[in-house]
């Protein structure tokens, strides 16, 4: 049976390709990078947003109880109009309704510029994980794909973001014949 919750790992775990591993673990704007990758065609497909009960991992990630409600944004990051990441970013309803942050106004815009144009979040560690397919949009599910997160903190309001790298982006980068699963896991 395939697993539905993701197993979060420190990048000294991590054995991917060198080129790979370099994407993922850039502390920099990926909106940034994915539109300069496209030459300027960049944009958001916001596919999911509202509030919902969080996973257990991204509760653990919160420090919050299980179950916990929240703001829930999925969305697909595009470069020139195909799927490259699939992101889906949470905030627990309490610490959220307690700030002035509005993430229910993004609509198609990035998340990850707003944050890195705020200079007052502060990004914790990132790690990674071979997210579960059965997690992704039905039109993009794959399975080992590698995906990272990284929590956003701003006073008591932490926004978890995590980013799933889809096909289309790894052939883009000419990772498509990345090593296996088997070969690239985070034992």
């Amino acid at each position: 049976m395939p697993t539905t919750t993701p197993s979060w790992f420190t990048p000294e775990r991590c054995q991917c390709a060198p080129k790979l591993l370099g994407w993922l673990l850039d502390t920099g704007s990926l909106t940034r990078r994915l539109t300069h990758l496209a030459g300027g065609d960049f944009s958001v497909r916001p596919l999911i947003e509202g509030w919902q009960p969080l996973r257990d991992d991204e509760c653990l990630a919160l420090d919050v109880p299980c179950a916990s409600l929240g703001w829930v944004r999925e969305v697909h990051l595009l470069g020139s109009g195909r799927p490259w990441v699939f992101g889906r970013s949470v905030a627990v309803q309490s610490a959220l309704a307690a700030s002035d942050f509005d993430l229910s106004g993004l609509g198609n815009r990035s998340l990850g510029e707003l944050l890195f144009c705020e200079q007052d979040f502060i990004r914790g560690a990132i790690e990674l994980c071979r997210y579960p397919a059965s997690l992704l949009p039905p039109d993009t599910r794959a399975d080992g794909l590698w995906g990272r997160r990284s929590c956003f903190r701003r006073g008591t309001l932490a926004v978890l973001v995590a980013e799933i790298w889809l096909p289309q982006l790894l052939a883009e980068l000419d990772l498509s014949r990345s090593p296996s699963p088997a070969n690239c896991r985070g034992e």
